[in-house]
């Protein structure tokens, strides 16, 4: 980085991309300076309502823009591979919304764009920046549970979501496990890595999409993970992690907790909670400034969201669909997964 302000381009106008944006104009060391839509108008709006100089009709023009260091894409994950792609072919950093990708395969090809262009490239996995979800981790990591058996983990939305909701849309990787089920399916990785096996069923809808899926992880150590999600039921959305030793429970919002517990064998239980003074609950400031300090040291990715951990979230992810059956368009003509 050549300045002490990061610049940051916006890549889509929904409302992802506004929250991201609200939290970096607070920021004193972000400056947004563009934003992209596939409708200038759109992009308009989004520039006036934030303050942004500059407003682009199109992906190309923001791709282009050598006065921006970052782009955060946050277009439907179904787009992702084109935005980011565009993006780090161009020379531009990436941040990038989850699901990363629709599949393994486009993930790939995103990480080999980035190390080709020497360009930071960063799934937008703001539990994993979390300080709370941090010290959970760092906890498990110093024993503080024992050996870690179990992992369980739900994320579901009582809807209902009509046909035309993107949520039930194939062409834009609707269903309930790309949406959701990746944060499941990501705590389980952050605590455990790469299951060794997978068992999963779904029910689908009349498009073709998962509106509920349910997945049992294994691992060699012999931990399981329980992970499930829905666009069908609204779910407590909660986690939680067992060990030999006791046990760690995260309530409603895991992947944005204010707070858990941690439950040890023969003690009282202890409870850490969110620091108001440091940031509103809700923020997404987390990602944003992991993002800038890497890239101000000169880091192609981030060790809290490393690239090959998000491959092999996304290798689970297609692992669970080509055991319910899903796919998308695109991908009917050809083996989700890779023979091994």
């Amino acid at each position: 980085m050549t300045t002490d302000s990061v610049r940051w381009g916006i890549l889509a106008t929904g409302g992802i991309a506004a929250s991201f944006t609200a939290d970096l104009v607070d920021l004193p060391d972000a400056e947004v300076v563009a934003v992209a839509s596939r409708s200038e108008a759109s992009a308009r709006a989004f520039a006036d309502r934030f303050g942004i100089p500059r407003a682009y009709g199109d992906w190309e023009s923001l791709a282009r823009d050598e006065g921006v260091d970052v782009v955060y894409v946050a277009t439907p994950h179904s787009a992702h591979r084109a935005a980011a792609g565009l993006c780090l072919a161009a020379g531009r950093n990436v941040l990038c919304e989850k699901a990363f990708t629709l599949n393994l395969r486009e993930a790939e090809e995103l990480v080999a764009l980035a190390r080709e262009h020497g360009r930071f490239l960063m799934e937008a996995m703001w539990m994993y920046c979390n300080p709370l979800v941090r010290r959970m981790k760092a906890l498990v990591d110093d024993g503080a549970i024992g050996e870690v058996r179990s992992v369980q983990a739900d994320f579901g939305l009582s809807g209902p979501f009509p046909p035309a909701h993107r949520l039930r849309d194939p062409r834009q990787g609707g269903g309930a496990l790309l949406d959701l089920g990746v944060y499941p399916v990501s705590f389980a990785h952050l605590l455990l890595g790469e299951p060794s096996d997978i068992a999963a069923r779904s029910v689908l809808s009349d498009e073709g999409v998962d509106l509920q899926t349910g997945a049992l992880l294994s691992w060699d150590s012999g931990a399981l993970a329980s992970v499930h999600c829905s666009i069908v039921g609204g779910t407590p959305v909660t986690a939680s992690v067992t060990g030999s030793l006791g046990r760690i429970d995260i309530p409603a919002g895991f992947f944005n907790p204010d707070r858990f517990v941690l439950c040890r064998d023969g003690r009282e239980p202890e409870e850490f909670r969110h620091d108001p003074a440091a940031d509103p609950h809700n923020s997404l400031k987390h990602e944003a400034r992991e993002v800038m300090r890497a890239l101000r040291a000169g880091e192609t990715e981030s060790p809290l969201v490393p690239l090959e951990g998000t491959l092999a979230v996304m290798r689970t992810l297609d692992t669970i669909r080509d055991r319910v059956g899903v796919r998308y368009p695109g991908e009917r003509d050809e083996p989700l997964l890779t023979p091994a």
